[in-house]
């Protein structure tokens, strides 16, 4: 009995051997293809960081500043002349075999590169210059504003006909979205009640959709959060509000309540990019946690390849962005379509330097506050509404369960079957009901 039990064993371990060995096969294989992936990244990175040089220099007369030397980012602190540092790591601290060989000083001179205009176009040769690009540039720096859509209460007076003064609603949308990702998907979805009492306003965040684009600006979050002060909450004299944001627009959410806890009522977090790192390398681990070098799936991989390289990302827009209006004629003679969707469209709403500096100042740059944010709404007793789809792959499930660790009076919704997108899209009436439900409960 005992020998047949050990034969039995030793067959068990036989066969399941050259599974596990064929596991990690396949393992390994996996790692070296993308190690000599992005290693060949870099070097054409590397390559393009001169060829871009040149060209800036020979179009522009003047080199625009990159993220490629140390230097350059001293002469950032300099310009923002600011003891909390805005800018983030992983801009500047990005592991590059080649920046470390020393392959990116090659040729570069000391340029005046505070990143401001003077006498240069207000927008890069290398980004697209049509009246629709174009239409936020309307004099100086100072008379820049937000592009928002207002949706007005029914009856047209200040007041219902209770006599309660109507709520106002903020909604900020995600990377390389607008103001279209809500006015288009949830607007429609809302019940008279709402259509009635309150004031729903969807923004257009800098750098992003029919909104300002300066090529000087560094898109960081305190950026974001005094430009919606100055467009929105001024001119509007908005007393109180409730939040809505969607992907990066939380980070930029989270930030404005902490500043404003005693005006907001409520916040809705969608997919919310939290990372509980901290320290010195908080923003270099929220890169590698949510664009980490990947090759699947296809979406990681897109998102690796334009988070890490700046200057593959600058060609991707070079080609794509700067011609949209010929990529649009295609797609519409192809789809027989006079219209393309809105989430087409906004992909090329943006600039180079606004898509990267966003990324990389909001979403990497914000984990190293989020957790001081979450601290101070917690302490201030402003309801939190965090909904998540449990197939997401841009921020995994894990992160909302540690966003519950530092606001554990946050509410979690977990959406079965949904991803980073279909959290909303295709739920607009139940995600509608979701938001009145919040809003009616404070």
């Amino acid at each position: 009995m005992k020998t047949r039990i050990l034969f039995h064993s030793m067959s068990l371990a036989v066969s399941s051997s050259p599974k596990k060995w064929m596991s990690n096969c396949v393992r390994v294989l996996n790692s070296f293809i993308c190690y000599l992936v992005f290693i060949i990244f870099d070097l054409l990175d590397a390559v393009l960081c001169i060829i871009y040089r040149y060209l800036d220099e020979r179009i522009e007369g003047v080199t625009s500043p990159c993220c490629c030397s140390k230097w350059e980012r001293q002469e950032k602190k300099i310009m923002m002349n600011d003891e909390d540092d805005d800018l983030s790591d992983s801009l500047y601290e990005r592991k590059s075999m080649f920046r470390k060989m020393g392959l990116l000083q090659f040729g570069r001179k000391r340029e005046d590169s505070n990143g401001k205009c003077g006498g240069r176009k207000v927008n890069c040769w290398s980004d697209c210059g049509c009246e629709s690009c174009l239409s936020w540039v309307n004099g100086s720096d100072d008379d820049y504003k937000l592009h928002f859509v207002v949706k007005e209460p029914l009856l047209a007076t200040s007041e219902n006909c209770r006599g309660d003064p109507y709520e106002n609603v903020i909604f900020l949308h995600g990377f390389m979205c607008s103001s279209s990702f809500w006015t288009e998907t949830v607007f429609p979805c809302f019940s008279e009640n709402v259509n009635h009492n309150y004031r729903l306003i969807a923004i257009d965040l800098l750098g992003f959709g029919m909104s300002p684009k300066p090529r000087d600006c560094l898109y960081t979050l305190k950026d974001h959060v005094e430009m919606i002060e100055k467009s929105v909450l001024q001119p509007l004299h908005l007393g109180t509000f409730h939040l809505v944001a969607h992907s990066m627009g939380s980070v930029i959410a989270l930030a404005l309540a902490a500043k404003y806890h005693n005006c907001v009522k409520s916040i809705t977090l969608v997919a919310p990019p939290y990372s509980s790192f901290e320290g010195n390398d908080a923003c270099l681990n929220a890169l590698e946690k949510f664009a980490g070098k990947k090759l699947w799936p296809m979406l990681s991989a897109g998102s690796s390849f334009m988070s890490w390289y700046e200057h593959l990302g600058r060609t991707v827009c070079l080609i794509y962005c700067r011609n949209h209006r010929i990529w649009e004629r295609i797609l519409k003679f192809f789809t027989r379509k006079r219209d393309l969707n809105f989430l087409i469209t906004d992909m090329t709403r943006h600039t180079h330097q606004s898509a990267w500096r966003s990324m990389h100042n909001v979403i990497c740059g914000g984990a190293k506050f989020m957790d001081s944010y979450l601290k101070i709404l917690t302490k201030s007793g402003v309801r939190i509404n965090v909904i998540q789809g449990d197939k997401d792959q841009v921020v995994p499930r894990e992160c909302i369960s540690k966003f519950k660790l530092k606001a554990p009076h946050a509410e979690i919704n977990i959406i079965p079957n949904a991803d980073h997108s279909t959290v909303l899209l295709g739920r607009e009436k139940k995600f509608a009901q979701n938001l009145e439900h919040t809003w009616a409960s404070c």
